[in-house]
C-alpha cells in the first residue's frame, strides 16, 4: 500500500529519494555519490577513487578508477577474485585456487590448485612447469614455503629446498638427511639425530658479502635432550640445554635462563645488557622480574602488569579486561579491550591529530580518522571481530546497519541513516534534506529558503530571509525594506 501510494503521488524516479525502495544520495567522508535500493539488498557507489556496485550478500564488484584493479567477491568469503594489472588470484574456499603473474625477471606463470591434492603450474620458462597429484607424484616450486619439492608416494620418499639447504626425507618424518653450503645432519626421529653447519660466507640481495653464522644440534629420545649451539663464529655465540622435564639453560652474551621442572616448574632468566632479572614459578602463570627501565608482576588469570621505557600492557581477570599503550617516534597507541572483541577502543595520537576506533559487540561500530572525518554504525555483529576489514564491509555491513552517522568537520558533511533511508538526512553548507516514509515526507533547506512537500505537493514554504544588515537588490530610495522601514536617499555633498 505505500509503495501505491508512493507511485500515485507521481514522486518522480529520477529523483531517487524513495527511503528503503530506491534512494541516491551524496557521500559524507569523500566525494561522489551512492545509491541503495530495497533496503539493504542492492548498493552503487562512484567516488573519486573507485566504483562499486553489490547485491548483499551475494555478489560484489569494486574497480578502481586510477590503477588497473578489481575485486569480487562471491558469497563472501566463499569466492574471491583480485586483479591487479596483469596479475590475479582467485579461490574457493581456499581450496581451489588459480593465480597469474610475472616474477622478478617478468616471466609470466599461472598456477592452478586443488588443495592438498593438485598443484599445477606452467611458466613462461619450461624449466619452471610444475605438476603434483599427492601423495603420489609431484614437482613443486615456490610452494608451502619452499623453493622446490619433490614427492614419490608420500611419506615413502620426499626433497625439498629451500635456497641452497636441501632435505631429503624417507618415511617422513622418520629418517632424514640434510646437506648444503657447509652444512651436513641426518635424524632418525625421534631417537637421534644431529646436524651441523660450519661459519660461510654468503651473496646478500644487494650484492653485499655477509657472514652465515654456524651451528651445532643434536637431539636424543626427542623431545627428552636436546643440545644446540648457535652463532658460532660470530661475536656472540649461543647455547641451550634441555633435559626434560628436569631442566633447561640457554646463554648467550646477552643474558642466561634456567629452568627446573621445565615448562611450569621454576625458571630465572637475567639480561646481561639491561640488567632486568625475573622469576617465574611457575612460568608463565606467576611471574616477577624487575630492571632498569621494565618492571614485571603478573599472576594469570588475576591480574598482570609489564611496564617499559615504550610502553605498558596490564591485564584483569584475563580476558575480561587488557590494555596496551605504546610509544613511537609520531605516536602514541593505547588499546584497551573487554572480552577479547566484545568491547575495544582503539586511540592512536599522531602529530597530526588523532584516530579513534570504538566498538561494542554486536551493538556498534564507531571510527574517526586523524581529519576528524567519522562513522557510526549500529548494528555490529561482524565488524568487531573483523576491524578494518574490507570484504565484510562491502558485503555484508549494509545488511545489519540499521542506523548509520557520518561526519566531516573538514567539509563541514554530514549524513545521517535509520531502517535503510527509511528516514534519511543530509546536510553541507549548501544545505540540508531529509526524507521519511519512502519520500512521501520531504524538507529541504538551501539558499533559496526552506520547503516541504507531502506525498510530492508542496505543502509550506519560506523563502530565504536576509541576513541583519543586507538590502535585497534593486531596492530603490524610499522603498519599503523587509523590516518594513523606508529607504531614505543619502543627503547630497
Amino acid at each position: 500500500m505505500v509503495l501505491v501510494a508512493w507511485l500515485a503521488a507521481g514522486v518522480r524516479l529520477t529523483a531517487l529519494e524513495a527511503g528503503p525502495l530506491v534512494h541516491r544520495f551524496p557521500l559524507t567522508l569523500e566525494e561522489g555519490e551512492r545509491t541503495e535500493a530495497l533496503g539493504p539488498l542492492f548498493a552503487r557507489e562512484d567516488n573519486a577513487d573507485t566504483r562499486m556496485w553489490a547485491v548483499h550478500p551475494v555478489v560484489s564488484v569494486e574497480s578502481w578508477k586510477g590503477p588497473d584493479r578489481l575485486s569480487v567477491d562471491v558469497l563472501y568469503p566463499l569466492f574471491t577474485y583480485d586483479r591487479t594489472g596483469s596479475e590475479a588470484r582467485w579461490q574457493l574456499l581456499q581450496l581451489l585456487s588459480g593465480s597469474r603473474g610475472a616474477d622478478q625477471e617478468q616471466r609470466t606463470t599461472a598456477r592452478w590448485t586443488l588443495f592438498p591434492v593438485l598443484f599445477w603450474q606452467r611458466s613462461e620458462d619450461p624449466e619452471r612447469d610444475a605438476f603434483a597429484f599427492l601423495p603420489f607424484y609431484g614437482h613443486l616450486e615456490k610452494r608451502l614455503f619452499r623453493d622446490e619439492i619433490d614427492v614419490v608416494l608420500f611419506p615413502l620418499w620426499s626433497r625439498t629446498r629451500k635456497r641452497e639447504v636441501v632435505t631429503e626425507n624417507w618415511f617422513y618424518p622418520i629418517y632424514h638427511r640434510r646437506y648444503g653450503p657447509g652444512l651436513e645432519g641426518w635424524q632418525v626421529w625421534p631417537f637421534y639425530g644431529r646436524e651441523e653447519k660450519v661459519p660461510t660466507l654468503q651473496t646478500n640481495a644487494w650484492g653485499e658479502t655477509e657472514l652465515s653464522p654456524g651451528y651445532r644440534k643434536r637431539f636424543v629420545l626427542w623431545p627428552v635432550f636436546f643440545d644446540v649451539r648457535t652463532g658460532l663464529g660470530t661475536e656472540s655465540p649461543g647455547h641451550q640445554r634441555v633435559v626434560l622435564p628436569f631442566y633447561a639453560e640457554s646463554a648467550s652474551e646477552r643474558g642466561r635462563s634456567r629452568s627446573w621442572g621445565w615448562p611450569l616448574g621454576v625458571t630465572v632468566s637475567t639480561q646481561s645488557v639491561t640488567g632486568y632479572r625475573e622469576v617465574g614459578a611457575p612460568w608463565p602463570f606467576v611471574v616477577w622480574g624487575g630492571g632498569p627501565g621494565r618492571a614485571t608482576h603478573r599472576i594469570w588469570p588475576f591480574y598482570g602488569s609489564s611496564v617499559r621505557t615504550n610502553g605498558q600492557r596490564q591485564f584483569l581477570l584475563w580476558p575480561l579486561w587488557q590494555q596496551r599503550r605504546s610509544r613511537s617516534a609520531g605516536m602514541e597507541r593505547e588499546d584497551t579491550r573487554m572480552g577479547l572483541f566484545v568491547y575495544r577502543e582503539v586511540e592512536e595520537r599522531l602529530v597530526e591529530g588523532r584516530r579513534l576506533r570504538r566498538s561494542l559487540w554486536p551493538l556498534f561500530a564507531y571510527r574517526e580518522d586523524e581529519l576528524g572525518r567519522s562513522r557510526l554504525q549500529v548494528l555490529a555483529p561482524l565488524e568487531p571481530v573483523l576491524p578494518g576489514n574490507p570484504g565484510v564491509e562491502r558485503n555484508y555491513s549494509a545488511l545489519w546497519s540499521v542506523w548509520r552517522a557520518e561526519a566531516d568537520p573538514v567539509t563541514g558533511r554530514s549524513g545521517r541513516s535509520f531502517l535503510w533511508n527509511l528516514w534519511r538526512w543530509d546536510g553541507g553548507p549548501a544545505g540540508r534534506k531529509c526524507s521519511l516514509l519512502f519520500g512521501m515526507v520531504r524538507y529541504e533547506s538551501d539558499g533559496d529558503g526552506s520547503r516541504l512537500r507531502l506525498l510530492g505537493w508542496s505543502v509550506w514554504r519560506r523563502p530565504a530571509q536576509p541576513r541583519e544588515g543586507d538590502k535585497p537588490a534593486g531596492t530603490a530610495a524610499g522603498a519599503l525594506t523587509p523590516g518594513g522601514e523606508r529607504e531614505t536617499a543619502p543627503a547630497a555633498d
